[in-house]
């Protein structure tokens, strides 16, 4: 049960499947959903735009990794979780720290 106020949360997810059960858990917990994004231009401009509390964000988009995306996230002080199927390994240093959910993740975990 969520006790929380309903959020603005941006998608930003280039596998359909995905981001389309991601949505599904997110509006089940109450939330309101932005996007999915699925293509780095898009996602960097609903990060700049968007009025959102918060962004789960996949950091392979179509073999491009979305850390411009988490830089304008970071500049206007929106919390994000990056998501990936591959672990940290593959991130640049400034978001090894970064909260991540390893795909496949569990509702709970997003909570």
């Amino acid at each position: 049960m969520n006790h929380q106020p309903a959020k603005r949360i941006l998608i930003v997810e280039d596998e359909v499947l995905v981001a389309m059960h991601l949505e599904d858990l997110l509006t089940g917990m109450g939330h309101q959903v932005v996007g999915p994004a699925t293509r780095i231009g898009q996602a960097m401009e609903l990060a700049r735009r968007s009025e959102i509390d918060a962004v789960v964000l996949d950091v392979n988009l179509a073999g491009r990794k979305s850390f411009p995306v988490a830089d304008i996230l970071r500049q206007r002080g929106i919390p994000f979780v990056f998501a990936t199927g591959y672990g940290a390994e593959g991130f640049v240093d400034r978001y090894r720290a970064q909260p991540t959910l390893r795909k496949r993740y569990e509702p709970r975990e997003l909570v």
